[in-house]
């Protein structure tokens, strides 16, 4: 008789999510369709564009430094992610939690890259058609999903979840930096 596989630790199938609800971070169900729910799944989606737009990265001097710096920003998207999980009724028990949070510094520091590139002047004529490589795609579809996680964030208050506007600042900002990012990668050469 075989031996039977050792019993899983913690499976990812919770069944929990099969009546269409899902948690928000402290444990409150609400439908997966929920304003909330909307926004953290748009801010995962720019999460995994932007770990498209690192995986594309062609070799170059730089790409260490642009690779870290993507990096940083899926990092960021992920405490933005954690704020807004988190129900209204518990936003003071969130702010004095120990989760990381969006600063002003992240904002600063995603304009600083937007200023460096800005003064590189890339080239670009007009409106922008996505796809002359394949990492400049890779950006302009991160670009896309960093809209829609604006556009998501926006719609919050009207549901009656607050969102500090630094929140709004920095996904408006990064849209605009990979904006910026795919114009550089249009122009570079590939390896």
């Amino acid at each position: 008789m075989p031996d039977a596989p050792p019993p899983a630790a913690r499976s990812i199938a919770t069944r929990t999510g099969d009546d269409g609800t899902t948690s928000l971070l402290y444990g409150q169900r609400v439908g997966k369709d929920h304003p909330q729910i909307e926004a953290v799944g748009a801010l995962d989606e720019l999460n995994a564009a932007l770990g498209f737009a690192k995986a594309t990265l062609p070799l170059s001097a730089d790409a260490a430094e642009k690779k870290s710096a993507l990096a940083g920003v899926q990092q960021e998207l992920v405490a933005l992610m954690g704020e807004i999980a988190c129900a209204e009724a518990d936003a003071a028990r969130y702010a004095s939690s120990k989760f990381a949070k969006i600063d002003a510094a992240a904002l600063t520091r995603l304009d600083q890259v937007v200023a460096a590139i800005e003064a590189r002047q890339p080239a670009f004529a007009g409106w922008a058609t996505p796809g002359s490589n394949l990492h400049a795609a890779a950006l302009e579809l991160a670009r896309t999903a960093a809209r829609r996680a604006e556009r998501r964030l926006c719609g919050l208050p009207a549901h009656g979840k607050s969102v500090r506007p630094l929140l709004s600042q920095y996904l408006n900002r990064l849209s605009d930096l990979l904006w910026l990012m795919a114009r550089e990668a249009e122009s570079a050469p590939q390896g």
